[in-house]
């Protein structure tokens, strides 16, 4: 790349006479010895005034002072008593800072929770080979500060596997979880083929659950999805169930709530 070419600056003009003089130029003027008498005049006044209303006043009788407004002053109010800390079943934050594992949903009774399946920690590239970008999604969460996946799965009947998956963030100036569901929603209105917005979950601000169309291929049986995922604090819900069987909104919808009231 060619330096750019010096330009050079054209020597100024010669002062204009009426133009406005710039603001650097305009400076106080010091003062004279006319000011200086003025000023001197002026205290002498001052100080003969003031003695000689003190001497008149001090020749009149006292005038007595006109009483309070008030009978008596008026004191702010102590500060009452600090308020109780919150117990620890009403203080969110207490609770999600344990042990994250206890607030999964528990399986249902004669469910199989037996090899392939139960309650647990995730690794960050075991949580991260669930997509599929794996390298990509292991550097985006590391980056948006996650800090721990809890999970618990489980299998009903024949075909039937719920997992539930509580990924929690650090807090901080990002908002991982809130960034998380929302790159998650991105998509998952249009997830095989699918095109809607979902249901609302009740006790959730933004959460939705999604029952997905039936997914066929020749040699294997219909696959069925539905998928609930919302937020709470620094945690992002996310629940997938899988059969070959139809799924009701009320299963989906039921474990949602479940889950969001043990958060």
């Amino acid at each position: 790349m060619a330096p750019t070419p010096v330009v050079p600056v054209p020597p100024s003009a010669a002062p204009d006479p009426a133009a406005e003089p710039a603001p650097d130029a305009v400076r106080r003027r010091p003062r004279g010895r006319t000011s200086l008498i003025v000023l001197a005049a002026a205290v002498l006044g001052v100080a003969i005034g003031g003695a000689v209303g003190f001497g008149v006043q001090a020749d009149r009788d006292p005038t007595p002072l006109g009483t309070l407004a008030h009978a008596r002053l008026a004191y702010p109010v102590k500060p009452g008593k600090a308020s109780d800390p919150l117990p620890v079943a009403q203080d969110r934050q207490v609770k999600t800072d344990g042990d994250l594992t206890e607030l999964l949903l528990s399986a249902p009774k004669n469910a199989d929770v037996g090899e392939g399946y139960g309650t647990g920690w995730l690794t960050l590239s075991d949580y991260a080979s669930e997509y599929e970008s794996p390298d990509y999604m292991f550097d985006d969460l590391l980056g948006s500060g996650i800090r721990r996946v809890a999970e618990a799965s489980w299998a009903e009947g024949e075909h039937r596997e719920t997992k539930v998956d509580l990924v929690q963030y650090r807090s901080g100036d990002s908002l991982g979880a809130a960034d998380h569901f929302t790159a998650q929603m991105d998509y998952l209105p249009y997830e095989d083929g699918a095109d809607s917005e979902g249901d609302p979950i009740k006790g959730s601000l933004d959460g939705r659950y999604f029952i997905y169309p039936v997914q066929r291929e020749a040699g294997y049986l219909p696959m069925y999805e539905a998928r609930a995922i919302a937020v709470r604090g620094d945690i992002v819900m996310d629940i997938s169930v899988f059969d070959s069987e139809p799924i009701s909104k009320k299963t989906i919808r039921s474990l949602a709530e479940r889950q969001l009231e043990r958060l």
